[in-house]
């Protein structure tokens, strides 16, 4: 027989499936992975490397491109999901071109990423050093898709020649306009 290149190109592949039964039993076993496959430490491992605990963070916020919130936060750690970030002693500033600042400090603090959503809780002071206003309360909700802020809970808002107590409040940021509602005492 005639051992040319040609005839090696079948052969070897031949020779190989016809040897099968010998060496498959041995690769088989040498490939075998091993040890087992546990879901619940896959489970474990993967939410675990999703937490993180850092220490004064600032998260910046921009519309169109502009500055609009800086939140400093002395502690920031994984919330409840990896799309929620918990926040203790809580800064936040926000400052946007043409408008007057709003300075807003907090005990706690929650941004949700998905939703734009954050919320502000337990010594809630929001104050506005142009009009030497202070807004104290204990939740304030910021949405950013709709810039305004809320606060369910009860509000007072003091100035130079305001205090005003009222059950909760919304502000929209964008026209500077307030809602009172519940039971509302002003003396000017």
């Amino acid at each position: 027989m005639n051992w040319s290149f040609r005839n090696l190109l079948w052969a070897v592949p031949l020779g190989l499936i016809l040897s099968s039964p010998l060496w498959q039993g041995l690769a088989a076993e040498f490939l075998k992975p091993r040890g087992g496959y546990d879901a619940a430490a896959e489970h474990a491992y993967t939410q675990a490397s999703q937490d993180f605990v850092m220490e004064d963070v600032v998260l910046t916020f921009s519309t169109k491109g502009q500055l609009t919130w800086t939140v400093k936060a002395k502690q920031a750690r994984t919330g409840k999901t990896d799309r929620e970030i918990d926040m203790m002693v809580v800064d936040a500033v926000y400052s946007k071109k043409d408008d007057d600042p709003l300075i807003v400090t907090s005990k706690t603090g929650k941004y949700q990423m998905d939703t734009q959503h954050l919320t502000l809780t337990e010594d809630v002071v929001l104050t506005k050093p142009v009009q030497q206003e202070s807004l104290h309360t204990e939740l304030l909700h910021y949405y950013d898709g709709i810039k305004k802020l809320v606060s369910p809970e009860a509000v007072q808002i003091t100035g130079k020649k305001l205090n005003l107590k009222a059950g909760n409040m919304d502000y929209d940021i964008s026209t500077k306009d307030y809602d009172f509602g519940g039971r509302v005492h002003a003396v000017m």
